[in-house]
């Protein structure tokens, strides 16, 4: 331990991040997660591993910290009329989930022989849920701020409220002597309650103008050390109250959600987040008992698999319940089926309280830490499962039998726009595109647009390709605009062929196969942008249009030139650079002279008259 928290070591700090480094890109790479690298990486440095690490349970308690400041910045997303109007959520989805799965895995540990006390604080300890990895796992798919994540953030901030009760029955239910001089409990419920009050009156009156303050010193760190300190104060305030530290950062962030310095502190949040929460699941995989699991193999991969199974099945029945269609029913069950990082917190309670034993809480402990190591390769392993989702067409038309003299795929931003010329001259168009959100938002529009995948062929005819004037290629894809070029090369020959590239690149790949004309995505915007730029630094409009003429002049000769070499390197000299020349070392001594008659001629030729 003494090695460990020498302040001279840093090998110690140089494992953990090498470990993280290493681990977490491969994990990713293979498609299994940055979840289950860091456990990975816990598992194979930790006291059970290579052994670097003998006290994983300190760091545990320090990066816990990255829970703390996770939850803070959830609660920077949840202004207070947003949470409001989860609370239906948080306390009846709540209350429904966990009471039901409670009483199942409750009801399992009794079946293994075990006293109803101990039998229900190893099933109430799994039932909360691991607010880092399930909030993790979320933010890697970009669901949090989906109705279906919405709706397990709300258990998952249920779950962490429980903890205080939980705290207390381990309390009442304790066989170890009374402290004679610890407060009455009454006294310590009315301290949790003047530490949330103290807390909003804080976030209520003094946050803002705290910032308002720092702000107006233009200090950065300043600002990014009064972020941290908000944060971990708050934490600080819950635990001294006997709350829950991640719930006070969680209610720190919600007052904070209204401030307009809320962008500010979560970016200066961010990265000590981040950090904290990998060691957190570094941390983890390093507490897995590798001797308890070995000497208890099949109680323990019993309860794992029977824990995880009755919870999944509990949260599928309430989600059901709660009209939650299949998949999403599934998905929460899978997301939500291991146990969590409170439930350690909560068996070191009753260990310490005397309500189960040292070896039952090594084992209980062990089943919650497999099923968070097991829950991102159940999480893969249905993705590969499951089918994927075919979207709903409900409103939407498929492409059949249309007749266009212009045809134009793909409907996005470009597409809409280049649409508006045609649609001034009342051109006959017929618009297909495969987004199905995109379809239905466009209709609210005026727009009639039919689902078509522009790079099948039956598609095309059924779109009217074959008697199309123009194909107009919108689409934001390079290899789909090939896709669909070769066909209409093939295909359509009455059609012109005018299609959107993404670089240079992709542009001499279309002009090779033939295309009418392309254009790349951001040129010509670019140029207007660089011509407004100049008008606005005080340029003469009418020299800022030549200007501006002259670019698309040197692009067009430049373009020609790597078409014609083969080479988007060719024509370099025609770009206009900011790097200095190079000079002479020394001036010349004297002006250059001509060498003969001829010389002469032709630089008075070339001077301006």
């Amino acid at each position: 331990m003494a090695a460990e928290t020498d302040p001279a070591s840093l090998v110690k700090v140089v494992a953990l991040l090498g470990a993280a480094v290493v681990a977490v890109p491969l994990f990713r790479k293979l498609g299994l997660g940055s979840v289950l690298g860091y456990l990975a990486a816990g598992l194979v440095i930790g006291p059970f591993g290579l052994g670097w690490f003998s006290h994983p349970q300190s760091i545990l308690h320090f990066a816990e910290l990255g829970v703390v400041m996770f939850l803070f910045v959830v609660g920077l997303e949840m202004r207070p009329s947003h949470l409001w109007s989860l609370r239906r959520q948080i306390f009846g989805l709540g209350t429904l989930q966990i009471g039901l799965a409670t009483l199942a895995l409750t009801a399992v540990g009794l079946g293994f022989g075990f006293a109803l006390p101990v039998a229900f604080i190893g099933g109430a300890g799994f039932v909360l849920t691991s607010t880092a990895i399930v909030m993790q796992l979320l933010g890697e798919r970009g669901d949090i701020a989906l109705p279906r994540g919405q709706r397990m953030v709300s258990v998952l901030l249920f779950e962490d409220l429980l903890i205080v009760p939980l705290l207390a029955l381990v309390a009442f239910m304790s066989h170890a002597p009374v402290d004679p001089d610890a407060p009455p409990r009454l006294v310590g419920f009315g301290i949790a309650v003047a530490s949330v009050a103290a807390l909003i009156v804080a976030g209520l009156f003094l946050l803002n103008p705290l910032f308002r303050i720092l702000a107006a010193a233009k200090a950065r760190e300043v600002m990014t050390a009064a972020a941290l300190l908000v944060v971990l104060g708050a934490a600080l305030l819950m635990q001294l109250g006997g709350l829950s530290m991640a719930m006070g950062a969680f209610l720190a962030g919600v007052l904070l959600s209204e401030s307009i310095f809320r962008h500010q502190i979560e970016a200066d949040i961010e990265p000590f987040r981040g950090i904290l929460l990998g060691l957190f699941f570094l941390s983890v995989g390093m507490a897995l008992d590798l001797d308890v699991v070995a000497g208890n193999a099949a109680q323990i991969a019993t309860g794992v698999l029977v824990f995880m199974l009755l919870k999944a099945l509990g949260i599928y029945a309430v989600a059901r319940l709660m009209r939650s269609s299949h998949r999403d029913a599934l998905d929460r069950a899978v997301l939500m089926a291991q146990g969590g990082e409170f439930a350690f917190v909560l068996f070191a309670a009753a260990a310490h309280a005397g309500v189960i034993g040292a070896a039952v809480n090594a084992n209980l402990t062990a089943v919650v830490v497999l099923s968070m190591v097991l829950t991102p390769l159940v999480v893969i392993a249905m993705r590969w499962l499951l089918p994927p989702v075919k979207p709903s067409l409900d409103g939407v038309e498929q492409a059949a039998g249309q007749t266009g003299s212009v045809l134009i795929i793909g409907f996005g931003r470009f597409g809409q726009v280049m649409s508006q010329s045609l649609l001034a001259r009342d051109v006959d168009v017929t618009i297909i595109d495969t987004d199905i959100e995109m379809i239905q938002s466009a209709a609210e529009f005026g727009f009639k647009v039919y689902y078509g995948d522009g790079t099948r062929l039956d598609v095309l005819h059924a779109s009217g390709a074959h008697a199309a004037r123009a194909l107009a290629v919108c689409v934001d894809d390079r290899n789909a605009a090939n896709r669909i070029v070769e066909l209409a090369k093939s295909e359509f020959p009455q059609a012109k062929l005018l299609v959107r590239s993404f670089d240079r690149e992709h542009s001499q790949k279309l002009v090779a196969a033939g295309v009418d004309y392309q254009i790349r995505e951001t040129f010509e915007s670019a140029v207007r942008f660089g011509e407004a730029a100049l008008r606005e630094i005080g340029i003469d409009a009418d020299e800022a249009a030549a200007i501006a003429g002259e670019v698309r002049r040197r692009d067009a000769e430049r373009f020609e030139l790597e078409v014609a070499a083969g080479d988007v390197r060719a024509g370099r000299d025609l770009l206009l650079g900011n790097a200095p020349r190079p000079t002479p070392f020394t001036p010349p001594k004297r002006e250059g002279r001509p060498l003969n008659d001829a010389a002469a001629q032709a630089i008075d030729d070339e001077a301006p008259a």
